[in-house]
């Protein structure tokens, strides 16, 4: 039996598999994914040193799996050609792509007040408005907002927005909009992303960072009382080096909501870890939680939140990197 495992891929061009007429030709492939909005990003190098390679238009759609040969392949899903380069000697080809369900979406600019309605409420009519189908976790479903702006502003942005005020992560996966609490990554139907344990043997590299605890002891954020014509303030974690949100919200529960959201997004970045793994993981994806083990105590004490994961298919074989931020189990309180 074979000890060394085999990476392998398959390929699509508008439909029709071209794997085979690359095998061989591969240079590189790597798939940064990234969480929320950003749109994954794919490059492909292959050798050109026939000049048999013809070059694809921008706009025609990739379609990529890989793993390992034993194991089966793990589909990446689709990506848009957005950007081709030709160059020599020796010739090669590298083709630019982003994930299909992000190039083109939620365009233009639209100024619209959002008053007395849910999150839920917000993301299922920008969803409907762009032919998606909503996904909104539980925990954000029926929050009830204010009062809110969308001022000559994109659908993108202001989801962005909103995921910030809240703490929560927008993606568009499979002609759906998910708006997940960050920390407790949903797949593109809905469902709860499993938990993924690794060892120190699994890794190649890695690197582990820690910040001050002290460096914030909470997050204030202002709201105006327009019927007492005073402006009060709330404040997640203690006062005494709590970090000053800028904008004045329009209700006592927009304050709570932006101050523990930002006071969650401190404590998550407090510790973060890096790690290479020689042999790849196709199924690693971003918001997903992660134990580590054979570590330091610290490391392995602590419940991890996949961030970013990088893979590569290259002479060397495939590899993942993955970037790692605290996994915060509960909700921080208010006041």
């Amino acid at each position: 039996m074979n000890a060394y495992p085999k990476p392998s891929y398959r390929i699509t061009l508008d439909g029709t598999d071209i794997t085979p007429r690359i095998n061989g030709r591969l240079i590189s492939l790597s798939l940064r994914e990234q969480r929320g909005l950003e749109a994954d990003q794919l490059d492909i190098t292959l050798a050109d040193h026939d000049g048999q390679l013809a070059i694809p238009p921008r706009g025609a759609e990739l379609q990529v799996a890989f793993g390992w040969q034993e194991e089966g392949l793990v589909d990446k899903g689709r990506f848009t050609v957005d950007e081709v380069q030709h160059s020599g000697t020796p010739d090669q080809l590298t083709i630019r792509a982003r994930s299909a369900d992000m190039r083109g979406q939620l365009p233009g600019k639209r100024t619209q007040g959002w008053h007395d309605v849910t999150l839920g409420e917000i993301v299922t009519t920008i969803a409907g408005r762009n032919s998606l189908e909503p996904v909104v976790a539980a925990a954000l479903n029926g929050i009830r907002i204010g009062h809110i702006d969308q001022t000559d502003e994109s659908d993108l942005n202001f989801l962005t927005r909103l995921g910030e005020r809240y703490d929560a992560i927008a993606a568009i996966k499979a002609g759906r909009m998910l708006f997940t609490v960050a920390g407790q990554g949903l797949t593109a139907s809905g469902r709860a992303m499993p938990a993924i344990t690794l060892t120190r043997r699994d890794g190649d590299q890695h690197r582990y960072s820690v910040t001050d605890r002290d460096a914030y002891s909470g997050v204030k954020a202002y709201w105006n009382d327009t019927r007492g014509a005073e402006r009060h303030t709330v404040l997640a974690g203690t006062e005494e080096n709590a970090k000053q949100l800028r904008p004045t919200y329009a209700t006592e529960d927009d304050a709570l909501a932006a101050s523990r959201a930002e006071w969650q997004r401190i404590q998550r970045g407090l510790a973060e870890f890096e790690l290479t793994l020689a042999l790849g993981r196709a199924d690693l994806l971003p918001e997903t939680p992660l134990t580590l083990a054979g570590f330091k105590p610290q490391i392995d004490a602590t419940a991890w939140l996949v961030s970013e994961v990088t893979h590569a298919l290259n002479d060397g074989g495939f590899t993942s990197s993955i970037k790692l931020e605290t996994l915060l189990h509960s909700r921080t309180d208010a006041r």
